[in-house]
């Protein structure tokens, strides 16, 4: 009556106290990938689509970062 761990000694403890942190440290890298996956897929990728340069192009032009002579030389050289 005497033995309250009921079969349980030191190593098996240390066993599943290192199974119970490889456990959560797997759920954790889940999640953290998980999170990653739907930050990335909510951002389009630049370069997809050969339109991409020409659309980002044009937008330098509409917010001022280039002149409309710059925009003409480099819409020629990406349509090279």
């Amino acid at each position: 009556m005497g033995n309250f761990a009921n079969g349980f000694n030191g190593g098996t403890m240390v066993l599943m106290g290192l199974f119970g942190l490889v456990f959560f440290g797997i759920v954790i890298a889940l999640i953290f990938s998980g999170i990653k996956y739907v930050v990335a897929g909510s951002k389009p990728a630049l370069g997809n689509k050969a339109g991409d340069a020409l659309e980002q192009l044009k937008m330098r032009l509409a917010r001022g970062e280039i002149t409309p002579d710059e925009y003409e030389m480099l819409r020629a050289h990406l349509k090279d």
